[in-house]
This record gives C-alpha cells, structure tokens and sequence, in this order.
C-alpha cells in the first residue's frame, strides 16, 4: 500500500508500505476513505516530537470503511463506515475511566506517533470498539475528518479549558485550523466579544466570516496595545494560545486580565518564559492538555444537527497520490491560502 512515511526530520516520503493485519482481537484494519495532516505532523518534520521515529506512518486523522475485524471488536462490523479518533482509547484503564483517554496506559495519541498512521490506503486501529465512530447516513464525508481532531481540540483544550461563559471577552491567538475550530466553538457559550489575531491577514478575513467580532494583524507588534483599547484596558477573560511558540504565548500572557483563564492548545517545542512576578497575584488559570476526544459524540450531533459547520475549515484537496504536494500547500499556508486540505484514497 502507498503511505507517507516520515524519514527523520526534515524528510518524508511517498512509499510502498505492507498492508497492516490485525494483531489483537481488539483490532480493526480500516480502510482510509479520506484523510488530512495536522499542524502537529509539521512539528514532527521539525524535530519537535522524539517520540516519533523514522519509518512511522504518519497521520491521525479521517475516515474509512472497515477491512476486517478482530474476535473482540462487537459494535462494528466489515462495511461499517467509521470515524477514526485521533487519540485510541482502551476504555478501561484508571486514564480512561477518569475521561482522560489522551492517557490511555496502552492508548493515547499512538497514531502517527508511535503505531502507524492514517495517511496510508490502510490502518490498524487498537481498541475499535472505543477508538472508532459510526459515521451517519447522510453525513459528509470531509466534515467528519474535521471532527477527528481538530474540532474537539479547539474545543476541548481551548473553549473548555479556558472556561469561557456567555459574557465574556475571548481572545484566540493563532488563526489557523485549530485556532479557528476553537472560534467556532466558542459561539456555543455566547461570549460577548471574540477577538481573533494572527500575522496572516487572510486568514483574519476567514476568521471574522466565522463569527470574530475582532481581528487584529499583530504584524506591527501592537496587539497587546489593541486588545487592550477594546477591553478598556482591563485585558480579556479567556486568552487562547492555538500556535505554539513562545512569542504567542508571551502575547496571551501580557493581555490577560485580572481573574482570567490562559488555555494553551499548541504544540510547544521549545521552552516559553511563564511571567509569574506579573501573574502571581492576578488569579490567573493556565491549563494545558492533550485532546481527549470525549466530546466527539457532542460534536458530531451539533454537525449533523446542522449547528456546526466544520467543512468550511477546507480549502483544498488532494488524491493520497499527491501527498507530497499536499504537504507543501498545508506548509506554505500563507502563501497558498491553506487551512485544512483533504487526502482521498
């Protein structure tokens, strides 16, 4: 089968790769509908996750129709077509019966990461009872990859974490997928304002479409200036940092206001200066996490409900055979005008 493998850092190739077969009875071998990369596989090219090691199939994320299933899968079946999960859940475990499966003690975030990936014709998926969804009549098919990360992270590690509540001022740093998702999901809990910033003033564009009531280009260095102009100089409730370097996490942390929440999203590489002799006596939350993906189902039923509307998070798309230049868009966002792409089989 044909799969992106990753080949050290700063190098992956489009190969031939074996046709994975079930190991455990709790096995499904899922054959990929559709697929998409993630800003977290670009930290991966980078150097940024040593877990992963050279010849992964990378990949976390999409959809498919099951191949064949272990003796212990019972709620699928060969034909059924499923939502993978980026984070595999044994559902047994102290982590998962705590509903924090990103911790699972044999799960977690393994896909792509330390078991093959989903960017491949086909995948093996541990635990497919409680790591795979059904995927409804009539849904459509690019808005249900969305819901395999991006959309539960936004709104996971950044609505959730960060406790926004109707009233409140929001700021969202990062006007990317992720970023974007977190706007989305920030409209189920009426916040007042929702300020948007970003370096890229077209993406800032597609943020205000989506429901910002603010955009700022912090290109010139004066966002903590003008977000604080718009909070009469009282700094926002909920800062949300969905970059994940050290400059976006200073900036959430110069204009936060007093009693707020800081939530961070992004995949940090590198080390960030946390100001604690300003924020010591603020009453400022931070949090950090992993996407658990326990909201999918809530989710799921919002898109179909017709609440939500994730597909809008895609601009392009490509066949698997195209990987390569699918990555090269994903990576050059600004210049191409990229959010999320689409991978078919």
């Amino acid at each position: 089968m044909k799969a992106l493998v990753y080949r050290g850092p700063g190098k992956k190739s489009l190969e031939e790769m074996p046709k994975p077969a079930l190991r455990d009875a709790t096995d499904a071998v899922v054959r990929m509908v559709k697929t998409t990369i993630c800003g977290t596989d670009l930290h991966i090219l980078k150097g940024d996750l040593p877990s992963v090691a050279a010849g992964r199939i990378l990949g976390h994320e999409g959809i498919g129709i099951i191949e064949e299933i272990g003796a212990g899968v019972s709620r699928f079946h060969k034909g059924d077509r499923v939502l993978i999960s980026c984070i595999t859940a044994c559902g047994k475990c102290d982590y998962c019966r705590r509903s924090m499966p990103s911790h699972c003690e044999v799960g977690g975030w393994i896909l792509g990461n330390t078991i093959d990936g989903t960017q491949a014709e086909f995948v093996r998926i541990p635990f497919a009872d409680t790591s795979l969804y059904a995927i409804p009549e009539n849904a459509d098919d690019d808005a249900m990859v969305m819901l395999s990360d991006i959309l539960p992270t936004g709104y996971e590690c950044g609505v959730l974490n960060g406790a926004v509540k109707p009233g409140d001022t929001v700021a969202i740093v990062g006007a990317g997928p992720v970023g974007l998702s977190a706007l989305l999901t920030t409209q189920f809990f009426a916040a007042a304002k929702i300020i948007v910033i970003d370096l890229d003033d077209n993406r800032l564009e597609v943020a205000k479409k989506f429901g910002a009531t603010e955009i700022i280009n912090s290109t010139d260095g004066k966002a903590v200036e003008k977000v604080m102009a718009l909070t009469a100089g009282q700094g926002v409730d909920v800062a949300i940092e969905a970059v994940g370097v050290a400059a976006t996490f200073e900036l959430c942390q110069e204009i936060i206001g007093a009693g707020g929440h800081i939530a961070n999203i992004g995949v940090h590489g590198a080390s960030v200066t946390l100001h604690l002799e300003k924020l010591w006596s603020q009453n400022i939350t931070i949090t950090t996490r992993l996407v658990d993906a326990i909201t999918t189902p809530l989710l799921l039923k919002t898109v179909m409900a017709g609440k939500l509307q994730p597909k809008q998070l895609i601009t392009h798309h490509f066949a698997l055979n195209d990987i390569l230049k699918a990555y090269d868009t994903f990576g050059n966002a600004g210049r191409e005008r990229a959010l999320k792409v689409i991978l078919t089989n």
